[in-house]
């Protein structure tokens, strides 16, 4: 079983990701060599790729906070790099750990909330009051718990408005019925001139949004597919109590029976399993790379 991060983006109108040959590297490693991918506007998609595969990496330079070595990220079409206020403005991130400072919420409000032209005061109250946090505007943020932190944070990054919002890791710290909350937050929030990227290991907590699928491994894509054209090419089994094990592509125990993915040769409708087609990927990239190749030169042809 792999071990796997699922980072989403939500996008819509004008908005795309272009990345340009990229290249990057921590002092010992090597993250990104001549890499390039272009994310189109319009669609939720799903980033993942083992430990170390360099998507909380790929955030950061988007965000333009870390800086490539070559190569260009363009974000609404201007160079990530510049970190121009035009930019900054319409991006938010929020990290997996995070500080707030030792004031209260109001008073945060005040000294952030001009940085950004689209920001709501009345969203910001409903984000509040949705994660039932309408009563801390007074309380310093200091005094609230990581959970309690974590759903302030995002309240109000939600309520600035920007084109792209960033989320890595949002519901750790967070209780079931947080994590419930969670989910109808977001779909609250979502607008035609957002764009949402959530980083998460928690798979079940986003796995329905998912609209297109993006596998990194070593610097290679593996996949980069609609759910739709997955489900077409694959059957996706949960609890099946027999597999052929010769035409499975992949397959594991579990506790209903296995869960298992295979090519879809009948045309089957089937529910998509992140889990199982990340781990079909990475054991049988080959296979895979063909399947999707086929179709895409049927489709330029």
């Amino acid at each position: 079983m792999y071990y796997y991060t699922i980072t989403l983006i939500y996008q819509f109108n004008d908005m795309m990701i272009d990345i340009e040959r990229l290249t990057f590297k921590y002092k010992k490693k090597e993250v990104f060599s001549d890499f390039s991918m272009e994310i189109p506007h319009g669609k939720i998609y799903g980033l993942l790729g083992k430990n170390g595969a360099g998507k909380s990496t790929l955030l950061y330079l988007i965000t333009g906070l870390l800086q490539p070595q070559k190569g260009n990220i363009l974000f609404n079409k201007e160079n990530a790099s510049k970190r121009l206020p035009s930019m900054l403005q319409d991006m938010f991130i929020v990290p997996e750990e995070f500080a707030l400072p030792n004031i209260s919420l109001k008073k945060y409000i005040q000294i952030n909330s001009p940085f950004y032209p689209k920001f709501s005061y009345e969203q910001l109250a409903d984000n509040l009051k949705h994660f039932e946090l309408d009563a801390v505007r007074n309380i310093n943020l200091s005094a609230l718990s990581m959970g309690q932190k974590k759903k302030v944070f995002m309240s109000f990054a939600l309520a600035t408005n920007t084109s792209l919002l960033m989320m890595d890791e949002p519901t750790n710290g967070l209780d079931i019925p947080g994590k419930s909350q969670f989910k109808k937050f977001i779909a609250s929030n979502m607008a035609e001139n957002r764009s949402v990227i959530i980083s998460t290991h928690q798979v079940q907590d986003v796995e329905k949004l998912i609209e297109h699928v993006i596998i990194l491994e070593e610097n290679k894509t593996l996949l980069h597919a609609s759910a739709t054209d997955i489900c077409e090419k694959l059957y996706f089994a949960t609890g099946a109590k027999e597999i052929d094990e010769h035409k499975a592509l992949y397959f594991s125990p579990s506790v209903q029976g296995y869960n298992a993915m295979l090519p879809n040769e009948n045309g089957d409708e089937s529910i998509l399993n992140l889990e199982t087609l990340f781990n079909g990927t990475l054991s049988n990239p080959q296979q895979i790379k063909t399947l999707f190749e086929t179709e895409k030169s049927q489709l330029n042809n």
